[in-house]
């Protein structure tokens, strides 16, 4: 199967699937000037449906649409996207302050995540994602890693990471918290999927809503990190507001 027809069709199954939840995507601009990070969020409850993503400067928070409705904030309201020198980190909670804190006191971005668990949201024991892109880091272009319980038992957690040394012009590797939908809900399986990036930060960002479940999708954001400049700059899109 040629490069085009897999990322056409790991962008299928990204859209047949109904619920895989919050979802990473790093990789690099098809003209290689801009490093990219994709983040979105997916919601089944009221109150999981009740967020938008606000920017804060280089950084994303999660934060309430309707403030009346607010639940319960723990493991839904967070920064997935924060960065500090060279460090462009995110995540799908509380550990991309983790991750930063442990790369700021000169530790590796494995440490942090070794220093994570699984979300304890019994039954899913939804799976902690993270990504990094570190611009000093002359050994890989990007990282992934994932945190999960095996086969939703919380007697046992295993990490798995992914390191891309150099990155394909044109092409992310993504990766998402659930299989699909389900009771539990599954957590992912297997290693990240290349899908495709393009060059304007627009139409990534409309590309990545457009396939993803109408129902259940809640927000979504891109970055942009010049390769040259070291300038950033963000989209965001919320399905509410």
């Amino acid at each position: 199967m040629s490069l085009a027809d897999t990322l056409n069709s790991n962008i299928q199954r990204l859209k047949d699937n109904a619920y895989p939840g919050r979802g990473i995507v790093l990789g690099l601009t098809e003209d290689a000037e801009n490093l990219v990070q994709v983040y979105w969020i997916m919601g089944r409850s009221e109150n999981s449906r009740n967020r938008i993503f606000e920017n804060e400067g280089d950084f994303v928070r999660t934060t309430p649409f309707d403030q009346s409705k607010l639940i319960d904030p723990s493991l839904i309201i967070y920064y997935p996207v924060k960065s500090e020198a060279s460090y462009h980190v995110l995540s799908n909670g509380d550990h991309t302050d983790i991750i930063l804190d442990y790369l700021k006191n000169g530790k590796s971005f494995e440490a942090a995540v070794s220093n994570t668990y699984f979300e304890p949201d019994h039954p899913n024991y939804t799976p902690r994602i993270s990504g990094i892109i570190n611009l000093k880091d002359k050994k890989s272009s990007y990282k992934l890693a994932i945190v999960k319980s095996v086969y939703n038992d919380p007697q046992y957690c295993e990490r798995q990471f992914f390191i891309y040394e150099k990155c394909i012009p044109g092409v992310g590797h993504c990766i998402h918290t659930y299989e699909g939908d389900g009771s539990p809900l599954p957590s992912f399986k297997g290693e990240p999927f290349i899908t495709p990036l393009f060059n304007n930060i627009e139409e990534i960002a409309e590309f990545y809503w457009d396939n993803l479940n109408s129902i259940n999708k809640v927000s979504l954001m891109v970055k942009f990190i010049t390769a040259e400049t070291l300038d950033t700059k963000i989209h965001i899109i919320n399905k509410n507001g």
